[in-house]
């Protein structure tokens, strides 16, 4: 796991994140959902704004959407890290309140993760893993709801990685494991 240099609890940009109303959460997942994954993925992203924490995700449809449209719901902000160069190359959902091109394609799964002090993967695909992975191995702590199931070739458990029974406690676990000195 890579290390972070430790900050000082008097510097202004430990302060800033300490606030929960600057932690930014990932929420990956597909860009197709069925009608009940929809319902997860809304009340993830609804719960994460009650919080105060700025949504992150890829700005697409699926899982995506449905996340930004809890959380715009509830009042927040919904950042999405786009994959295309423009809105017309790459459309956001429209509950995105920050839309961030980056010409990317499929890479810009390390952005969106990087852009957050957790993820929570809902449901998903060969993107999502790629999101954990990516996660896991900068240090992020990533939360499972009802997505893949990984363990270690070694057997040894993965501390950065917990699973959740429901939106309610997948948004609690991330608020307790945030790496709130991350960004």
């Amino acid at each position: 796991m890579p290390r972070r240099p430790k900050r000082s609890p008097g510097s202004s940009s430990v302060s800033s994140v300490d606030s929960p109303e600057r932690l930014q959460v990932a929420v990956i997942g597909a860009g197709a959902c069925d009608a009940r994954v929809d319902q997860l993925a809304f009340a993830v992203g609804e719960a994460l704004a009650r919080a105060g924490a700025h949504l992150v995700c890829g700005g697409r449809d699926g899982v995506m959407a449905a996340a930004s449209r809890g959380a715009r719901a509830a009042g927040g902000t919904v950042i999405g890290i786009l994959p295309g160069i423009d809105a017309h190359e790459s459309p956001a959902n429209p509950a995105v309140s920050i839309a961030v091109y980056t010409g990317m394609g499929q890479a810009r799964n390390l952005s969106v993760v990087l852009s957050a002090a957790v993820a929570i993967a809902i449901h998903g695909g060969w993107g999502t893993l790629s999101e954990i992975a990516h996660a896991l191995k900068a240090g992020i702590p990533v939360i499972t709801l009802e997505s893949w199931s990984l363990s270690r070739p070694d057997g040894r458990d993965e501390p950065l990685l917990r699973s959740a029974r429901s939106p309610r406690e997948a948004v609690e676990l991330a608020l307790e494991m945030a790496d709130r000195e991350r960004l």
